[in-house]
């Protein structure tokens, strides 16, 4: 393995198995999690991240793993709570009051569509991740984010680089464009949806061809918009489908670059964890999940 490499992969993977395509049940997904966080991969994985909607039935999960294992040998479970877009947020803040005096679980973050009120939902003591929408409000998005995080507010853009039934896939160009303005502006970021893979290129997905981009993709993106590169250049290394020579790049980065590309592309979420560390495995760059 690398030197490089335990800096580039800690916590880039957040566990989203709850979540479309897998929507695994969340009993099962709990459970996946703590052997994810038992694994020799361990420290490439962030935390779990659950429905703001769905706190009632994650204490259930809890207690019934507590009435399993006897009181007090179940591991905190650190969560990420998320209110999807078009949810209520208060969903969110009610899901945190729900677990604030919970002592099996740690909220560590929250996830929730931008709108101009979100700074009144009393967030200030979790990382907050934002997603930024597309149209009229994309740039007024990204500069309220931008004001927060110069005010020293934890928060992020958030990006969905994989389609939903509203949402249609953002290719190479749009996603360009968020690299590079997200860079220009000094705001930090993360993914979520359709990063299931590390290189680009076109997977089945429920036995239909679809178009992904790749994880190592857009570490290599992030790495030239910071740099300062233009859109053109930063849309061209997205689209690069060539895996062996897209692993030797990143491999070669020293911990300093490794650093600052994390800095800026904080994490992601992906519903079956082991997909890209898998591939990322064969290529070279991580021990055999």
């Amino acid at each position: 393995m690398s030197s490089t490499t335990p800096v580039l992969l800690h916590g880039l993977v957040d566990d989203a198995a709850v979540f479309p395509p897998a929507a695994t049940p969340l009993p099962e997904a709990v459970r996946g999690h703590r052997r994810h966080r038992a694994a020799a991969y361990a420290g490439c994985v962030g935390p779990l991240l659950v429905p703001a909607a769905g706190v009632a039935d994650l204490v259930a999960v809890l207690e019934g793993e507590a009435d399993g294992a006897g009181a007090g040998s179940v591991t905190v479970l650190d969560v990420v709570l998320v209110a999807r877009p078009g949810a209520e947020p208060t969903l969110l803040t009610a899901g945190i009051d729900a677990l604030h005096d919970e002592p099996r679980v740690r909220v560590v973050g929250a996830e929730l569509a931008w709108h101009d009120g979100w700074r009144e939902l009393g967030l200030d003591d979790l990382s907050v991740a934002l997603e930024v929408p597309r149209g009229d409000d994309h740039d007024v998005a990204l500069a309220d984010i931008r004001t927060a995080v110069h005010e020293g507010v934890r928060v992020v853009a958030k990006l969905r680089t994989g389609p939903t039934p509203t949402w249609p896939w953002p290719d190479e160009d749009e996603v360009a464009d968020f690299l590079v303005a997200t860079a220009a502006l000094g705001v930090p970021f993360r993914l979520t949806g359709g990063l299931h893979h590390a290189v680009r290129g076109t997977y089945e997905v429920d036995g239909v061809p679809e178009d992904n981009h790749g994880l190592l993709n857009v570490l290599l993106a992030t790495s030239a918009a910071r740099s300062g590169a233009r859109r053109e250049e930063v849309a061209g290394l997205l689209a690069l489908r060539d895996g062996a020579a897209l692993a030797e790049l990143v491999a070669a980065w020293p911990d300093p670059t490794a650093t600052r590309v994390r800095e800026a592309f904080t994490a992601y979420g992906c519903c079956t964890v082991t997909d890209p560390l898998g591939e990322l495995a064969a290529l070279g760059l991580l021990d055999t999940p």
